[in-house]
């Protein structure tokens, strides 16, 4: 019998745990960054792709290059049960990610029945990727996706899947309410609109970290059927300090115009979807208070920094240098107001799918 050779520096403990993993939603903003720290950690990593070409073009070419960076690209869609369940036999899925967007996390209902049919997935991340469910409640229509994400939860719970939520606050940028992805946009550059009075401090979270430590979570026994909420200190800022780290890098002061409650209530109330969704989050997040108005005393809830507290964030810092690097710097050497490098970053729809 003919033996292969393991290099000296892998580990066959390592290998033994590390298996077979199964993104659902890679496309998107937050499963893009999943899917790129599996491929970075070396794991077997299949992507599910919808059949035909139903996606735009800056999805198609996100597939496209995952696939160059050794994805296996799977067709199939995760409400046909015996589709996906197939999927999952033929391949030998151990581990599923959903990252799927808010329009889509009921869909998951019938992938949890195929997870629970096929018997031998060792763990699921249901698309969670932003507030405690159980906890937070938004104003609608916000609360109406979050009653969604509880129905998935559980059902996962009632199917006794080996699970783990992924609770990681805020991407790490400037939070427009306006119906914008704050991860498309640059920071304000005419001005700042500051929620309340503008203290609530919040958790921001580079999309990079969202991936590194999804991955390390979903081997790690310590996250099985646990909530794992990512609340480093480096990166507890409100939106008054977010306005002065922004007007240090751009070396302008901009002036601050107050959105009131009242303000973000009565967009959430005009029901127009999804900017309104949008804006009954920021008002939980920021009037309300959602990510930092609970304690971390249930057994139920671990914080990743003290799981990992060898492994360092990003800062919000170093997160709004890469905004700086697309402002025309010419306009700061002038005395002039601040603008975008051309092309202007396009201001894009929310997918809703982290808040």
């Amino acid at each position: 019998m003919t033996m292969t050779r393991l290099p000296s520096s892998v580990s066959t403990t390592k290998l033994a745990k590390v298996g077979r993993l199964l993104i659902v939603g890679a496309a998107g903003f937050i499963g893009q960054f999943v899917a790129e720290a599996s491929l970075d950690a070396g794991r077997s990593t299949y992507v599910l792709v919808r059949p035909g070409h139903g996606y735009p073009s800056s999805k198609t070419n996100t597939i496209k290059s995952l696939q160059d960076k050794g994805a296996i690209i799977l067709h199939g869609l995760i409400d046909e049960k015996e589709s996906i369940e197939k999927i999952l036999k033929e391949n030998e899925i151990d581990i599923v990610i959903s990252a799927v967007g808010g329009g889509n996390i009921l869909d998951q209902l019938c992938l949890i029945e195929a997870i629970k049919s096929v018997g031998t997935v060792k763990r699921f991340l249901p698309s969670e990727f932003g507030h405690d469910v159980d906890r937070a409640e938004p104003v609608e229509p916000g609360l109406s996706m979050y009653k969604a994400k509880r129905r998935v939860r559980r059902l996962v719970e009632e199917s006794d899947i080996p699970y783990t939520y992924i609770c990681c606050n805020s991407i790490a940028s400037w939070p427009y309410h306006d119906n914008t992805h704050p991860s498309e946009v640059l920071p304000p550059l005419d001005r700042f609109q500051i929620y309340g009075d503008g203290s609530v401090k919040a958790f921001f979270i580079a999309g990079t970290d969202i991936g590194k430590f999804t991955l390390k979570t979903v081997d790690d026994i310590r996250t099985l059927n646990k909530c794992v909420h990512f609340r480093p200190t480096s990166n507890l800022y409100n939106i008054n300090e977010l306005a002065s780290l922004w007007e240090k890098k751009i070396g302008k002061t901009l002036p601050r115009v107050t959105v009131t409650e009242s303000d973000l209530l009565a967009a959430a109330a005009e029901n127009c979807i999804p900017q309104s969704i949008v804006a009954s989050f920021t008002h939980d997040i920021f009037i309300k208070g959602c990510q930092i108005n609970f304690t971390m005393d249930s057994p139920q809830d671990v914080e990743v920094s003290t799981l990992y507290p060898d492994e360092t964030f990003r800062t919000l810092d170093e997160c709004f240098n890469d905004f700086l690097l697309k402002v025309d710097p010419k306009s700061i050497s002038n005395n002039e107001t601040p603008t975008a490098k051309s092309p202007v970053v396009e201001r894009m729809t929310i997918t809703a799918t982290c808040a």
